[in-house]
């Protein structure tokens, strides 16, 4: 493992801004109540996908960040943390030899770091497209459109670039990473260069109002995504936000049931964060329509130093996952991400299905004006 202790370079990713259009604040139509809600996400779940969960490991490379986001306690304004980098070839061994045999995709993240995109995360996708039958997500912030073309070409199938706030007034006060409009512009620009792309947003952040929720699922909605995460918001340590009330579960979970029954053909994981603010968070995730688990892979050593929230974090280990799926009534899928995908557009280009329908009207949506 390495520990630089100079931050990453700031660079200034070359993406096209493009004026937003305005967002309709009209709530999908469905029964608003939670129970029922859930109930009809968790069929429309089963039409599609059945009970079958999706499990990816997580491994978090770097904690270093250029971005300053309010709401992160990794923003590059907390002197207090300790930043890391881990080695790509040590990761490699970790991913390749030591995962649990549920895991079929692997997911990189890290904090808004070029460097680490270089020199980590470049030759540990190579090396995985190589030796592995993995799908490989990427989740490393915004950055340009060479790195995202380097990244494609050396084998990553699925990249996630959340939105965090669908308002712009609302982006741009919680200190989210450049503008909304630049945010969308990367969503646009990876899906028309091959990715397969997941957003997402936090609910519970301060100053966000429920029209924000509006606009954000709508414009989510309208977006050429193949999945999308609900966060609850967590206080983090260090942070801007230290001391405002973490968000509603019940809020989270009927955000989620919404987007699984505006997009069924959506991959929706259950986030850590909802354990962190209930208990049963992330069984009723599932039930609520998410079909996704993660299983954090990042060494002991270096956990506490990637504190999205907190250093006392909730480690979805293997244990607790396959747990909270069991108790959910679902099963593993033996069918990983990217290739589910992969048959989705064979699919789509093909007889159709319900899912396929569910894209093209997506896609229709972005046609009309979302994307540039």
């Amino acid at each position: 493992m390495t520990s630089p202790s100079n931050s990453p370079e700031k660079i200034t990713p070359p993406v096209l801004a493009i004026k937003p259009r305005s967002i309709s604040s009209r709530a999908a139509t469905l029964d608003g109540r939670s129970p029922l809600l859930h109930e009809q996400a968790r069929a429309v779940t089963d039409e599609v996908f059945g009970r079958r969960i999706f499990v990816r490991g997580v491994v978090e490379v770097s904690s270093f960040c250029r971005q300053n986001c309010h709401y992160c306690a990794m923003r590059r304004d907390n002197r207090m943390l300790e930043r890391y980098r881990l080695a790509a070839n040590e990761l490699a061994e970790l991913i390749i030899h030591h995962r649990p045999a549920a895991i079929t995709d692997i997911d990189i993240q890290a904090g808004e770091d070029p460097m680490a995109v270089r020199e980590v995360v470049l030759p540990l996708v190579r090396e995985l497209h190589r030796r592995t039958n993995l799908g490989i997500t990427l989740c490393l912030g915004t950055l340009s459109p060479y790195e995202y073309d380097q990244l494609r070409e050396a084998g990553g199938d699925y990249y996630v670039i959340k939105i965090e706030s669908g308002n712009d007034d609302h982006y741009q006060s919680i200190g989210a990473p450049g503008t909304l409009a630049k945010r969308v512009t990367a969503i646009c620009y990876l899906r028309r260069t091959g990715w397969k792309v997941s957003s997402g947003f936090i609910v519970g952040l301060p100053g966000q109002m429920p029209a924000h929720v509006e606009q954000t699922l709508d414009l989510l909605a309208k977006l050429p995504l193949a999945g999308c995460s609900v966060s609850p918001f967590v206080a983090g340590e260090q942070t801007p936000f230290v001391g405002a009330p973490n968000g509603s579960i019940e809020q989270t979970l009927d955000c989620l049931a919404r987007m699984r029954v505006r997009a069924p053909h959506w991959i929706i994981p259950a986030v850590s964060a909802m354990q962190l603010v209930s208990e049963d968070g992330y069984v009723r995730a599932f039930k609520a329509g998410a079909n996704l688990a993660t299983i954090n892979l990042t060494p002991r050593a270096v956990r506490a130093d990637y504190p999205i929230y907190k250093r006392d974090r909730i480690i979805m280990d293997e244990e607790r996952v396959l747990s909270a799926i069991a108790e959910a009534g679902c099963e593993l899928s033996r069918v990983g991400i990217a290739e589910h995908l992969r048959k989705m557009n064979t699919l789509a280009n093909g007889r159709g299905s319900h899912s396929s329908e569910a894209t093209s009207r997506a896609f229709e949506a972005v046609r009309s004006g979302t994307c540039p």
